[in-house]
Order: C-alpha cells, then sequence, then structure tokens
C-alpha cells in the first residue's frame, strides 16, 4: 500500500511535569510494547523528523505513509487555544479525505468533552477513546493487558515473517 508506517503518533509537545509521563510513555513504553512486542512501525515526532528537515512538510509526509493516527488526549491537547500542526492535518486527513483511521487514547480522565475541537468530539462520538487507567502504569509493559489488546485491535494487521 505504499506505507512505512503502521500509526503516526500525536501527542502534546511541551515541558510540563504532566507531559513528562507522556513522553516517557510515547519514548519508551509505545515503542516497547507495540513495535518491540508486536512488531509495528511508529512515526514520532522527535524520533522520527530529522533536524533541518522542514517541519510541516515532514509531518505531512510521515502522515501520509502512515496507516492510522494515534492520538493521545490529555488536558493539555484539549486547553491548548491552538491545536499543533499535525493534530490540524491528521483531523483533515481523517474526516476529510477519509482515508486514515484515527486512534484516540485518553491518557488522563478527561470527563466532559466539551472543550474538544468538534471534529474529535465527532470521532469519539464514532468509534469511543481507548482509556489509559492508573493501574496500567503497574505491568505498563504487558501487551497482553486489555489497554494493549485494545490499541493493537485497532491497528492494522502486521504481517509476521518467520
Amino acid at each position: 500500500d505504499g506505507k512505512i508506517y503502521d500509526a503516526y503518533v500525536i501527542y502534546p509537545r511541551s515541558h510540563t511535569n504532566e507531559a513528562n509521563f507522556v513522553e516517557y510513555f510515547v519514548y519508551q513504553i509505545m515503542p516497547e510494547i507495540l513495535e518491540n512486542k508486536c512488531g509495528y512501525k511508529l512515526c514520532i515526532y522527535g524520533r522520527d523528523i530529522y533536524p533541518g528537515e522542514d517541519t510541516a512538510s515532514a509531518i505531512e509526509k510521515r502522515m501520509q505513509k502512515s496507516r492510522r493516527l494515534i492520538i493521545l488526549l490529555t488536558h493539555q491537547l484539549i486547553n491548548c487555544k491552538e491545536p499543533a500542526y499535525d493534530q490540524h492535518i491528521a483531523l483533515y486527513n481523517a474526516l476529510i479525505q477519509n482515508d486514515t483511521k484515527v486512534i484516540l487514547m485518553e491518557m488522563e480522565r478527561i470527563g466532559s468533552y466539551e472543550k474538544l475541537q468538534e471534529s474529535l468530539r465527532f470521532i469519539i462520538k464514532k468509534q469511543g477513546t481507548i482509556k489509559w487507567k492508573e493501574q496500567h502504569t503497574v505491568h505498563p509493559q504487558s501487551p497482553s493487558s486489555k489497554f494493549w489488546k485494545q490499541v493493537r485491535y485497532h491497528m492494522p494487521l502486521t504481517l509476521k515473517i518467520s
């Protein structure tokens, strides 16, 4: 299908304490489970987009070469006045072009979705979210946990090479 990545990961990028766990999750836990244990290939901003590249076009190209978009929902992402460029492109691709499936991971208890962009509320209404719960932090490296099983259900099929 011409795709290089199984998923492009969108997460809030900032240097607050709240973001520390999210960044740890994105750079450590997700690759450990989805890449090392399940055989997927992720595209993560800051790891797979190189210094000197035009960020906007690199983000667009990587998304076009991804089978899924994973958006990590946090209070920081919801309360952000101006959504990140990659979030704009992701929602455009998912809703307007309708060619990319979105996986929404609720990383903390959001409660009401009223503050979310209308496009995100639409996707939540259509398919729901996968909720990260505190108990997952005890054994985050277990691909057989309920959370990771739900994630894998929404991911594309992987080809097992033996």
